[in-house]
């Protein structure tokens, strides 16, 4: 078991429900312990502590409502959700009187728990600021995931490197965020960071902007100007799209990188820089050199020392907490209270595959904040392209070759789910996601 995440334990003794809430739970980043009694989660918990306990009401031997009293009287400060399938108001009152955070009854609603589940720990995460440990993250950047742990691991090692980082990943991945806190981690972070948008300077300003100019070194330069590698001295320059850099400018900034000078546009002299630099793009360089658009020195220069970083849909676990931040950025910058999303509005943010990364979710979160009426966000808050997003659907069944003419709808059923269950590699979010059904159902349809 790693160490992020939080870490959940499941106490429920129907096996079908247990396997779905591990599965569910898992897939967003949690670290998960199931047991199917109170008695095995004691177990367990002295073994480790946990951040939630999901607990049924009845469960064999002691029952939900009396292990909770117990976890509350042992004074452990986790967070408990109680689910069952006898719900009533009276449970619920009791339930909540004992100390229980929220209360779910069954068929469990999975978007409702998974709300559950984050607002939960997004309530003990805010009673314990300034006493507990923070939520992951590398200066600002929120990241609980294996791959942006890892991340933020290998940037902090070479923030102390004074030899030039390559930031690979697509647009809206948060390449000049990781690069601003690359800077504040190294030794240069009272130094300036000066960051410029290759892609956006014109080609024929563009060696003045790196380099500077003296007065009179072509028309319209009627005085010295000091170019963007002074400006960054003592600090770190920040070249984002460096894969739109025209083929003849690289080569200057090769020389500039081994020799640590540059020339000024009309200049007759070479002046000594310090600066660090951080390059990004989205751009596969290896294909642009083949192409004939990025010089290969240039390229193996960069890439000795180079970081991806992975797009919002390989690191679903950190959806959850940057909604969370981003809900606060926004609301604290609009002066709003909002305390949570509505179970649609959460399932669909959770649902969308961001092709846009982090920039798209932002400003979806600044939309849907904008447009808040109450304290939770709605569906309706939410952009267009989110309300309408909807899984592919599977547009084949597989081949009846050797079944009667007219097997029964049951049987075709039958087929058709073992086949895309086989397809996605027995993921069975996907396949439940494919067949255009709730999870709850296929784990029935599996079960009959």
């Amino acid at each position: 078991m790693d160490d992020t995440g939080h870490h959940l334990l499941i106490v429920e003794d129907d096996p079908a429900l247990q396997e779905l809430l591990v599965e569910e739970l898992s897939e967003a980043g949690h670290r998960v312990t199931a047991c199917d009694s109170a008695e095995a989660a004691m177990a367990a918990l002295s073994q480790a502590p946990a951040d939630l306990i999901i607990s049924d009401v009845r469960l064999p031997g002691i029952s939900g409502l009396a292990w909770l009293e117990r976890v509350r009287g042992e004074g452990l400060e986790c967070g408990f959700i109680v689910i069952t399938a006898f719900g009533t108001i009276e449970q619920a009152v009791e339930a909540l009187k004992r100390g229980a955070d929220d209360f779910l009854t069954k068929p469990l609603d999975l978007a409702a728990l998974q709300e559950a589940v984050f607002r939960v720990l997004e309530h003990r995460r805010l009673a314990a600021r300034g006493e507990g440990e923070a939520p992951a993250h590398f200066h600002g950047i929120v990241g609980a995931s294996d791959a942006m742990q890892s991340l933020f691991h290998d940037a902090a090692r070479l923030a102390n490197s004074e030899a030039p980082i390559l930031l690979l990943g697509e647009s809206g991945t948060g390449k000049e965020l990781l690069a601003r806190a690359i800077h504040a981690e190294s030794p240069r972070a009272e130094g300036p960071f000066v960051a410029v948008n290759c892609a956006s300077v014109p080609a024929e300003l563009m060696e003045s902007e790196f380099f500077g100019h003296t007065k009179g070194a072509f028309t319209g330069a009627h005085e010295a100007r000091s170019g963007l590698f002074q400006a960054a001295q003592g600090g770190s320059l920040f070249l984002d799209e460096i894969g739109e850099m025209p083929i003849a400018l690289q080569a200057k900034l090769l020389r500039a990188l081994q020799e640590k000078r540059v020339r000024p546009v009309g200049g007759e002299r070479e002046l000594p820089v310090d600066v660090r630099i951080i390059a990004a793009t989205h751009r596969d360089l290896e294909q642009a050199i083949t192409d004939g658009d990025f010089r290969s020195d240039l390229f193996y220069r960069l890439e000795t020392f180079s970081l991806r970083l992975p797009p919002l849909r390989e690191r679903h676990g950190d959806l959850q907490p940057l909604i969370t931040a981003l809900i606060d950025k926004h609301a604290e910058a609009q002066g709003k209270r909002i305390l949570g999303v509505e179970p649609q509005a959460l399932e669909a943010l959770l649902g969308y595959p961001y092709p846009g990364n982090v920039r798209e979710l932002e400003n979806a979160i600044m939309r849907a904040v904008t447009l808040a009426e109450g304290e939770r966000l709605s569906h309706g808050d939410l952009p267009e392209r989110l309300r309408q997003h909807r899984p592919t659907p599977a547009t084949t069944l597989p081949s009846a070759e050797g079944q009667a003419p007219w097997p029964r709808l049951e049987d075709v059923e039958k087929r058709y789910i073992h086949k895309v269950l086989e397809a996605t590699g027995g993921n069975k979010r996907r396949t439940a996601e494919i067949l255009g059904i709730a999870r709850k159902t296929l784990y029935r349809r599996l079960e009959e």
